[in-house]
């Protein structure tokens, strides 16, 4: 079957930069509660386009904070030879509706009471700002900000970090790198910017070369490498808008006839389910992807490039034990405290129960 994408109006376009625009969204009345979220996690959203399928798909990180925003907002930057950050830069204006899928992601600080080191560069600061005006805002922690961009022009929300510093006074600290004036990042300079700050968790977004310079100059400085968490976002190889449910089931056991090469694969198990405060027992064959179980069975699990590369449809293992045919993206931390991605999941314990409201 396929599923009903979910949408949501543009009420406001915001220009930050010469090449970066926020869109602010509103969901459908009535399905507000589909797009609870966590700071530092995204919303992928469908992009018109000439490919089969008629569309592409663009995981884009939600700025706003859940904590304090009353409307979700995402921030776009223009990209070199990038289809469709220029098409939503180009053509999306106040009014138009959005087809999205539902916030997801795993860049998420455990605790908003925590002091932090967020580390960003260029658009990576649109999760980062997410994370950060959440801690302020109902969290007791510290944040400091190292924020790299190429002159001060390029700044996306300059003067929304500055009202933060005074609104919020000696618990924030920004640290400004502009090329411009200091030259490209380097590994000592990054080192000197955030030795005071080595004891704190990390979160590192931006483009590829400044997360790898950080991600080599933390533990350097001692951070241990699971207190640092990266996002990295890669362009979806397959269209989810356009994606069908591999198959179909039921979540009534009894009922669930299991097949030949079910019965090939072994018998099938079961899990137990926690979404959106509720719990289903499914049927979980042991040659099926968790993700594939849920969907057919008419859950609405979170999901988006299925290919196990962007953590959209993450979830815990509260008991039992599956393993991922491919994983991109979780780290040994991750996998320390029972991450699974379910687009990748199969079944190696004849019971489970997972949890997506951890």
């Amino acid at each position: 079957m396929t599923r009903t994408p979910l949408t949501v109006r543009v009420v406001k376009v915001i220009r930050e930069t010469a090449d970066a625009h926020s869109f602010v969204l509103e969901p459908d009345s009535g399905a507000a509660e589909r797009f609870r979220y966590r700071s530092g996690q995204f919303l992928t959203l469908r992009v018109p386009s000439d490919r089969a399928g008629g569309s592409v798909a663009r995981c884009y990180s939600l700025c706003s904070s859940p904590d304090r925003d009353p409307h979700l907002k995402v921030t776009v930057k223009r990209t070199a030879g990038g289809y469709a950050s220029n098409w939503i830069c180009d053509h999306v204006t106040e009014g138009d509706v959005l087809e999205v899928l539902r916030p997801a992601g795993t860049f998420t600080p455990r605790s908003l009471d925590e002091d932090l080191l967020l580390c960003a560069a260029g658009s990576g600061i649109t999760p980062v700002l997410s994370i950060l005006t959440s801690c302020l805002h109902s969290g007791t922690g510290s944040v400091t900000l190292l924020y790299a961009n190429r002159d001060e022009q390029s700044v996306i929300f300059r003067d929304e970090l500055a009202a933060l510093a005074r609104e919020y006074g000696g618990r924030l600290t920004v640290v400004h790198w502009l090329e411009s004036v200091q030259g490209r990042p380097t590994p000592a300079g990054l080192r000197a910017l955030v030795r005071p700050y080595a004891d704190r968790p990390a979160f590192v977004c931006g483009p590829g070369p400044f997360m790898d310079l950080a991600t080599e100059a933390l533990p350097r400085l001692g951070v241990p490498p699971d207190r640092v968490t990266v996002e990295r976002f890669t362009s979806l190889a397959t269209d989810p808008f356009s994606a069908t449910d591999p198959i179909a089931a039921t979540d009534s056991i009894a009922a669930t006839d299991p097949e030949p090469e079910a019965e090939a694969a072994g018998p099938a198990g079961t899990v137990e389910v926690q979404l959106d405060g509720g719990t289903r027992t499914l049927a979980w064959p042991r040659n099926r992807k968790l993700l594939d179980v849920l969907l057919a069975a008419g859950l609405d699990a979170p999901y988006s490039c299925r290919e196990g590369n962007c953590s959209a449809c993450a979830c815990v293992v509260v008991d039992g034990e599956a393993v991922m045919e491919r994983n991109e993206v979780l780290d040994a931390a991750d996998l320390a405290d029972g991450l699974l991605l379910a687009c990748q999941a199969l079944p190696v314990s004849d019971r489970l129960r997972v949890t997506y409201d951890a």
